[in-house]
């Protein structure tokens, strides 16, 4: 199945936080900014009108589900998969030798699931960007979006205006990217 929620920011009247365990299920956490003027008058206009569109199937289940196992197929590197493992270990402030800093500002790290979905995310972007193997800057692209909803941060850390983000930007800057030729 297939599952988009949204949330909004502001208002949380009625609304109530998923649990850690429960957003980690998700894929992706994608923050959609307001919309550009040219892109706000079509939504008036697609909206306010009496125009209705007819929804169109553009693929099946079934081809999705050969998408998704083509995206299985895909190679991965050693050197990237050290990557990944060492990117999301590195998250967690329980885990022996990481930095101090990661104790003093995150609460909660990734589990296991955060490393699956950034090789797989990685896979598909591979194969949109017309590669057969995933790369490093793959996994950089997309840990954002795999890591931001995984990371709890302290209370420290947001009292100091730090933000998920911040965090994930940090531990891409000083996790050590491996030298594919050493391995």
């Amino acid at each position: 199945f297939f599952v988009l929620a949204t949330q909004n920011p502001i208002e949380q009247e009625g609304t109530y936080p998923l649990p850690e365990a429960q957003r980690d299920r998700f894929l992706f956490n994608v923050i959609v900014d307001y919309p550009s003027r040219d892109e706000e008058a079509e939504i008036i206009d697609r909206t306010t009108t009496t125009q209705h569109a007819v929804p169109q199937a553009v693929i099946t289940g079934a081809e999705i589900q050969e998408y998704q196992a083509t995206v299985r197929l895909v190679p991965l590197p050693p050197h990237v998969r050290n990557f990944v493992l060492d990117l999301v270990r590195s998250a967690r402030p329980g885990e022996a030798g990481v930095a101090a800093w990661v104790r003093d500002q995150i609460d909660w790290g990734p589990g296991p699931r955060a490393s699956q979905q950034l090789v797989l995310a990685a896979k598909a972007r591979a194969l949109l960007k017309g590669r057969y193997h995933v790369t490093l800057e793959d996994v950089e692209t997309l840990a954002l979006p795999v890591l931001r909803h995984r990371i709890v941060p302290t209370f420290s850390a947001e009292a100091e205006g730090v933000s998920v983000d911040d965090l994930i930007r940090r531990l891409l800057r000083e996790v050590p990217r491996p030298d594919r030729k050493l391995l």
